[in-house]
C-alpha cells in the first residue's frame, strides 16, 4: 500500500517575541489547519489527528485535540500529541504510515507547532513549605533547549563536541551565510509562497530572514556558550514560533478524493546514540533510510538538513560525502526559525514542493532531537 502526502501548509514562522507573540502554540496549530481544511474539507472528517509539540507545560490538556477542535474537525476524531523533541514532525508522518498501512483508517493530519515566545515559567510550590521563596523554572530551555540526560543545554553540548567533528568558527559562519542568502532568495523569488498561509494584518512571510548576512558580519558575534565556542547566535538556528501541518493518506483514497497527492512517503528511518551529540544523527537515519532501499546519496535529488546549528549540517553532508549543492536549496532554520514541534513537517512540505518544481524526484528530510536523536523520511514526488 502506498502512502501519499496529500498536501499540507504552514504560518510564516514568526522571531521570539516578534509578530507572533500574541498567538499561542494552539492557535498557531488552529491557524494552519484551518487553512488547510478550507483547501480540503475532507479533512474535517479525518481519522486521526496526530502532532507534535515540544513545549506543552501549561498548554492545557492535549494540544493537539485543542487545535483540531478549533479548526472545525469532527469532534468525533481521536488526536494524540507527540513529543519527540525536535523529531515530532516527521514522527507524525512515520505514525500515521504505519496506521494506513495497518488499515487502521484512511485519512490523517500530521504536523507540529509551538510557541517558544509563550513557553512559561514554573515554580515548584506544591510541595514546599509554607515560607521561602520558590525558583522559576524556563519551560523553554528545560522542555526544549536542555539535554535532559547530560543535563547541559544542547547548545554548549554541540559546541563542545564540534571539536571532536573539527568543526570550526569560519565553517559555520559560511555555511549560516549560505542559509541566510538561499532564504532570501527563495522570498525574493516567491519559492516558499505555495507552502505558507499568510496570517492576515500579522505576518505574511518568514519573519527571521536576514537578507544582508554575510560571514564577515557573522565573524563579529561573540561565542554564545563559552568563550573559547564556535556557536553564536548567527551559525545557530532561531528562537521560533510557528506550525506546520498536513495529510496523509492512501494513494487509493487520494484517487477516490480526486485529488493529487504532493508526494509519495517511501519510507523512514530513527537512529539514537551511542551518545548525546547532534552532529551526524541526521546523516546516520540518512544511511539507514538509503541502506533499506539500497540507493546512493546520488540516487537523492535534494536533502533537508535541519539546521539546528550550523555544524550538524556540515557534519551530517561530510560523513554522507555529499556538498551543499543539494542541501537546503532554499534556506533551513538559521534563516527561517525552527519552531521545535513545527520543523519536522516543515522540512517535508519544503521538499516535496521543492521536488514539485524541479519536475519531481526523490529526496530526504532528516533531522536531529535532543538525547541524541535522528530521523529522516524519504520521499519522492513523480517525474512531470
Amino acid at each position: 500500500m502506498k502512502t501519499v502526502l496529500l498536501d499540507g501548509t504552514r504560518t510564516p514562522f514568526g522571531k521570539w517575541k516578534g509578530a507572533l507573540r500574541k498567538l499561542s502554540a494552539t492557535d498557531l496549530g488552529k491557524e494552519a489547519l484551518t487553512s488547510l481544511v478550507e483547501k480540503h474539507p475532507e479533512a474535517k472528517q479525518a481519522d486521526g489527528v496526530l502532532l507534535a509539540q515540544v513545549i506543552q507545560a501549561g498548554q492545557g490538556q492535549n494540544p493537539a485535540r485543542q487545535v483540531a477542535f478549533k479548526a472545525g474537525i469532527d469532534p468525533a476524531t481521536p488526536a494524540i500529541t507527540l513529543n519527540n523533541v525536535c523529531l515530532g514532525g516527521i514522527a507524525t508522518i512515520a505514525d500515521a504510515s504505519r496506521r494506513l498501512q495497518l488499515n487502521e483508517g484512511e485519512l490523517y493530519i500530521v504536523g507540529g507547532f509551538d510557541s517558544m515566545t509563550n513557553a512559561p515559567h514554573t515554580a515548584p510550590v506544591r510541595m514546599s513549605s509554607s515560607i521561602g521563596h520558590a525558583q522559576l523554572k524556563d519551560t523553554l530551555l528545560n522542555d526544549g533547549l536542555w539535554c535532559s540526560l547530560t543535563d547541559v543545554s544542547m547548545g554548549a553540548l554541540t559546541d563542545e563536541k564540534n571539536r571532536s567533528f573539527d568543526i570550526n568558527r569560519e565553517d559555520q559562519d559560511e555555511f549560516a551565510a549560505l542559509s541566510q542568502q538561499r532564504a532570501a532568495e527563495a522570498q525574493k523569488n516567491g519559492s516558499l509562497n505555495d507552502e505558507i498561509s499568510p496570517l492576515s494584518n500579522i505576518l505574511d512571510q518568514d519573519e527571521g530572514v536576514r537578507a544582508n548576512t554575510t560571514a564577515e558580519k557573522l565573524e563579529s558575534l561573540s561565542p554564545a556558550f563559552s568563550q573559547d565556542g564556535t556557536i553564536t547566535a548567527g551559525n545557530a538556528s532561531q528562537m521560533t514560533d510557528g506550525a506546520s501541518i498536513g495529510i496523509v493518506t492512501t494513494e487509493q483514497k487520494a484517487k477516490e478524493l480526486g485529488r493529487s497527492p504532493l508526494a509519495e512517503i517511501v519510507d523512514w528511518a530513527e537512529v539514537a546514540g551511542p551518545d548525546t551529540s547532534l552532529q551526524t544523527k541526521p546523516s546516520k537515519a540518512i544511511k539507514q533510510v538509503l541502506d533499506k532501499h539500497n540507493l546512493t546519496t546520488e540516487d537523492i535529488d535534494l536533502y533537508e538538513i535541519n539546521e539546528a546549528f550550523s555544524s550538524v549540517v556540515i557534519a551530517s553532508c561530510r560523513e554522507l560525502e555529499i556538498d551543499y549543492s543539494r542541501v537546503n536549496v532554499n534556506g533551513g532554520a538559521i534563516a527561517l526559525g525552527h519552531p521545535l514541534g513545527g520543523t519536522g513537517f516543515r522540512l517535508v512540505l519544503t521538499l516535496a514542493h521543492e521536488l514539485k518544481r524541479r519536475g519531481g524526484g526523490k529526496g530526504i528530510a532528516s533531522l536531529c532531537g535532543g538525547g541524541g536523536q535522528g530521523m529522516a523520511v524519504l520521499i519522492e514526488v513523480p517525474k512531470s
